[in-house]
């Protein structure tokens, strides 16, 4: 292996690599929010790299009704040597730039590499062993449900809705692996020898990961009689009137009827909306983009909670009912912005 110099580029990098690691000591690594009818709040979990924070003992007192254990930073030996690890990183980092060996830049990276993923596995096997392994005696005991968090993204659980997602240090981690990864790919030429190769089958397996990784955020069907609106709180009882929303974290929300899911996104202004879904109202409980979806509005369509809007995935199916409810044709644009 060619253990030529790096460039002054990569050593002005490491600096900076090395700083990441060790602020990342000092901010939450990792955030777990729940969100539920009765905490409007939320609820935050965050793990540092030394001890569990955030709203722990409100957490671990919803926990024991469900036969969870209670989370304690003394139960991981994890808090015990990941500050140490960082702290390593940190100082291989900053040796690098004295040293300026490019094989060595290469070795920690690899080596941050192996740590990430053996992280991961690790935090999937505290998950999986949390959510997992009950109390059979617990206040409450839904037979077949596992309440394991998911390892990054959205989940629902029950009532609650958790999603899991770096924390300021976890991003400053993330950070010093691409300017890693931006270093060896300069200094091993990566870059150009990946031009000079055929890289179509690479650009295919990445799209592919891509869709994959997408596909987390899909429609979840409402479950009638189980699901409440998440703005009149009612039960959704009615297949034809729902909707949902799914926002740029993958959380979603449900609706009895479409003017809730409107003057939900209305209140909650601030939360990014990523897609709008609608029942159709020709089917049972199918839900349909709104962007795509055929609107009436008015006449006789007696809606939950009186919206008076209904939808339809065909433009036929919408003229021919809309006819016999005295119904007018909306647009999304003008329904969303009511």
């Amino acid at each position: 292996m060619n253990t030529s110099k790096i460039s002054l580029f990569s050593k002005v990098v490491l600096l900076v690599v090395s700083a990441l690691f060790f602020a990342s000591l000092w901010f939450p690594m990792w955030r777990i929010e729940l969100s539920a009818p009765q905490y409007p709040e939320g609820l935050l979990l965050q793990l540092h790299a030394n001890k569990i924070g955030g709203d722990v003992a409100i957490i671990n007192g919803l926990n024991h009704y469900i036969g969870m254990k209670t989370l304690h930073t003394e139960d991981f030996p994890e808090f015990q040597i990941l500050p140490y690890i960082f702290g390593f990183f940190g100082l291989f980092a900053l040796a690098m730039v004295f040293v300026a060996k490019r094989k060595g830049v290469i070795i920690l990276f690899a080596s941050f590499l192996l740590f990430g993923v053996l992280a991961g596995v690790d935090f999937y096997r505290w998950n999986y062993q949390y959510g997992h392994n009950l109390d059979p005696h617990a206040a409450i005991v839904v037979p077949g449900m596992a309440y394991q968090p998911p390892l990054i993204g959205y989940k629902q659980l029950l009532n609650f809705g958790a999603y899991s997602i770096p924390d300021v240090g976890g991003w400053m981690l993330v950070a010093a692996g691409l300017l890693l990864f931006i270093i060896v790919a300069k200094e091993t030429h990566l870059i150009r020898r990946f031009k000079k190769q055929n890289s179509q089958p690479v650009l295919i397996l990445l799209l592919s990961f891509a869709a994959f990784s997408c596909s987390n955020n899909k429609v979840v069907p409402l479950k009638l009689n189980v699901d409440n609106c998440d703005f009149c709180k009612m039960s959704i009882s009615d297949g034809k009137y729902g909707a949902e929303v799914i926002t740029q974290k993958g959380r979603i929300y449900k609706f009895d009827d479409i003017m809730c899911m409107v003057n939900y996104s209305k209140e909650n202004a601030d939360t990014k909306m990523m897609a709008y879904y609608v029942n159709d109202f020709a089917q049972d409980n199918n839900l349909i983009p709104a962007e795509t979806a055929f609107f009436l509005s008015g006449g006789d369509i007696q809606s939950p909670m009186h919206g008076g809007i209904v939808a339809f995935s065909k433009k036929n199916e919408a003229r021919e009912i809309g006819r016999k409810l005295n119904a007018k044709p909306i647009a999304w644009n003008t329904i969303i912005t009511k």
